[in-house]
């Protein structure tokens, strides 16, 4: 394909990242108490959740309900809680915990939907159910309905009386799939190292292919300046670099910015991206510096996203490295492909 149509084609792209909200898989976290009791905490949409846009969409100007998205993404918080409240039954009906092959009977205890704040990014809402169970269950599944979205799933033992817990590892499910089940036996058992490498890697990798929208443009306008080999290496250098100082930074807590900041700034360097393609036909001396300067905000929206799955803490160190190796075969992946 002549990569002018290319460019052109990018540019006329670029809008609906500013204008569209990304489609994010649910993050579930269940605690298992042994005094008898669970907790399970959703962080979701749940304006995506009342308007059947879930995971099949990249964003949510694809759904044939994005008005509607765009109608509740506004609402004050008590009057959004209203509408979910209508949702609630078929809410309980279709969300499951199995506790040794047992349904569960589950109940919400409170929902936490935040303010408007910038609308062009996702509202995370958290949604807690709560309720008592039998003591000494051995396993637990989790089933959460593709027709809501994709959704990521961990579990926490937690014992009381000695004052100790143990986190799993996340399960990613799709395809409307229950979780594989989590042993409850092993409380402090911690899972091997080879687990935690290829849980965030593949973590990492997916952030980018198929998921992460934005970074695949970014990535696709630094390759299209120029396909030779040494330019090409300078910039992917340079973004690489940038993005694993501000990732780090970010993960242990140095530095942070809030994703109403990262996000229209993302869009604006992909924007910037484009032009600059459009009317420079090879890498000019500032090029590198700015490439850099959004790769530390890419590092910023990796970081949101990376902090809102969840680090080991036996393992941070590891995790850390192999979900920023998954980052780069990704990126390495796109360039591939182009």
């Amino acid at each position: 394909m002549n990569r002018t149509i290319v460019r052109l084609f990018l540019l006329f792209l670029i809008p609906q990242i500013g204008f569209a909200d990304i489609v994010k898989p649910a993050l579930v976290e269940i605690s298992v108490f042994t005094e008898g009791y669970y907790r399970i905490e959703i962080r979701a949409s749940v304006e995506a959740m009342l308007t059947g846009i879930n995971s099949k969409y990249k964003n949510t100007t694809e759904s044939p309900n994005s008005e509607k998205y765009d109608v509740l993404r506004e609402m004050q918080p008590s009057i959004l809680l209203d509408e979910f409240k209508r949702f609630e039954d078929r809410f309980l009906k279709e969300v499951k915990l199995k506790l040794d092959n047992k349904l569960i009977p589950l109940q919400i205890s409170s929902v936490e939907i935040p303010e408007p704040g910038y609308t062009k990014v996702p509202r995370i809402s958290l949604i807690v159910l709560e309720g008592e169970i039998p003591r000494n269950i051995k396993q637990l599944s989790w089933y959460y309905p593709a027709a809501f979205a994709d959704n990521a799933v961990r579990v926490r033992q937690v014992d009381e009386e000695n004052e100790k817990w143990h986190w799993s590892n996340w399960q990613w499910l799709r395809k409307d799939q229950w979780s594989q089940a989590f042993s409850l036996t092993e409380v402090f058992h911690e899972p091997p190292i080879s687990q935690t490498i290829k849980t965030y890697t593949v973590a990492g990798f997916e952030h980018i292919l198929p998921k992460g929208f934005d970074h695949i443009l970014f990535i696709i306008g630094i390759f299209l300046l120029s396909i030779r080999l040494k330019p090409l290496l300078w910039q992917v250098t340079m973004f690489t670099l940038a993005h694993s100082i501000t990732l780090s930074l970010a993960m242990l807590g140095v530095f942070t910015l809030p994703a109403n900041i990262v996000e229209p700034l993302i869009a604006l360097s992909i924007a910037y991206v484009g032009i600059e393609n459009i009317f420079f036909k090879e890498i000019k001396p500032w090029r590198l510096v700015i490439v850099f300067a959004f790769g530390l905000l890419h590092g910023m929206g990796f970081a949101s996203m990376l902090a809102d799955f969840g680090m080991p803490e036996n393992a941070f160190a590891t995790a850390l490295i192999f979900f920023n190796i998954g980052v780069e075969l990704g990126q390495l992946t796109i360039i591939a492909i182009c």
